[in-house]
């Protein structure tokens, strides 16, 4: 007898691979980086495990490359099987960077299919699975990243411009998911897991990941009654989409990629089900789980025009900030005369605790000089005029004297001809 009530953890863009901002681990000749990517990977796995959730829901990029590496896949099978032992089955919907170059190849995912691994589900097409759990069925619409290939034909794309081409293949997504929801059993609880752009939704860092023009789809196309949740990746900010029947969010992913998701919460959503409950209210609860997510910490620094000891300033400034373990880049903007005076390993000392240091930028500043009134520089004597410039200039203040001479002579040079 099943339980009747069901609960689901979903999560996407796990992104195994990638190793940005990463130092390699002389014992292991791994990334750092790699080790950020399982561990909060491992925290999702034992709160499924500690929580009996019925079902984990992947909605693509499992990895990074379309050709992940032995290591890469190994790490990620590892924890797979530690949900299947628990009796937890994994659905993975086909991301864009788990699909090759070519239609004629493997994609990145299809070994678990290939080798009929229990409790793995590969959702690669446009179509409904049904997928048994300790909580009883629960139906799948997948909609992976697509093909072109497999959606549109050369025939159909003649003469068609690149816009064209686009539209006429989220026509044929939106078509295929129609016919799939139209088809949904309604007695039994069903999920639409997708790999896709929303209308509306906030694009964060992965668009420089994406290669060429996104297809989007409208938020409408996504909603039918028979669906209680749209469970969505590819855009790695976590957001709600629509709070309208059925829920559609973007789980994000679970560890920064850059800077740009510096501020961003990273986790994963638990969604539950009644199955008892009418068809279009069987979510009763929804949370956003949090993980421990690398820091990313970018700190800026205006270094003042009288500063005497400029590294001092700044490994002060340094100092006021939580860098202990974080991924860090530092902006310094300065005077151009004290830029001679900075020494980068005192700056670099004083980010040791951190986990990496990204980058240390310098940026001149303008030396701020007092203006006189248009008025009074009409009537100033020139002498005047030289000597108050010299005062303002810290890099003449030893030339004075010789600038000041050079000056008269030339004022009496011009004195003498007119």
């Amino acid at each position: 007898m099943y339980n009747r009530i069901m609960k689901i953890v979903h999560f996407a863009d796990l992104h195994i691979g990638v190793e940005n901002y990463g130092t390699i681990d002389p014992d292991t000749g791994l990334s750092s980086r790699l080790n950020d990517f399982l561990k909060v990977f491992d925290e999702l796995v034992s709160y499924s495990i500690n929580q009996q959730v019925d079902l984990v829901i992947l909605a693509g990029d499992v990895y990074k490359s379309r050709d992940p590496s032995q290591t890469h896949q190994r790490e990620f099978a590892k924890r797979i099987s530690r949900l299947t032992e628990e009796g937890i089955p994994t659905f993975v919907v086909v991301g864009n960077h788990d699909l090759p170059n070519s239609s004629n190849r493997a994609t990145a995912v299809e070994i678990f299919p290939t080798l009929n691994v229990d409790g793995i589900y590969i959702g690669d097409t446009i179509k409904t699975y049904t997928i048994p759990t300790n909580s009883g069925p629960i139906q799948i619409l997948a909609l992976p990243w697509p093909r072109k290939g497999s959606l549109l034909s050369k025939e159909d794309t003649k003469g068609l411009n690149i816009d064209q081409v686009r539209m006429e293949l989220e026509r044929r997504l939106t078509n295929g998911i129609r016919d799939c929801a139209e088809s949904l059993d309604t007695s039994t609880p069903a999920i639409l897991v997708g790999h896709v752009t929303v209308n509306g939704a906030t694009v964060g860092s992965e668009r420089s990941m994406m290669m060429g023009n996104d297809h989007t789809l409208l938020v409408s196309s996504l909603q039918y009654p028979a669906i209680d949740y749209v469970a969505l990746g590819h855009i790695h900010k976590h957001q709600i989409v629509s709070s309208n029947h059925p829920q559609i969010v973007y789980s994000g992913s679970l560890e920064r990629v850059d800077f740009s998701e510096e501020k961003d919460d990273k986790g994963f959503c638990v969604i539950t089900l009644d199955e008892k409950a009418s068809a279009t209210s069987r979510v009763t609860d929804f949370e956003f789980v949090r993980v421990n997510a690398r820091k990313f910490l970018t700190i800026d620094i205006s270094v003042p025009q009288d500063t005497g000891d400029p590294n001092s300033y700044i490994s002060f400034q340094l100092s006021t900030h939580e860098i202990a373990e974080a991924i860090v880049r530092v902006r310094i903007k300065l005077p151009s005369n004290l830029y001679p005076l900075i020494d980068e390993r005192i700056i670099r000392d004083s980010l040791s605790t951190s986990q990496f240091v990204a980058n240390i930028t310098y940026e001149s500043t303008a030396e701020r000089r007092p203006s006189i009134p248009i008025e009074t520089a009409q009537e100033i004597d020139p002498m005047k005029a030289l000597e108050l410039y010299v005062q303002n200039r810290n890099d003449l203040q030893e030339l004075e004297t010789d600038f000041l001479e050079a000056g008269q002579r030339i004022i009496n040079s011009v004195n003498s001809k007119e």
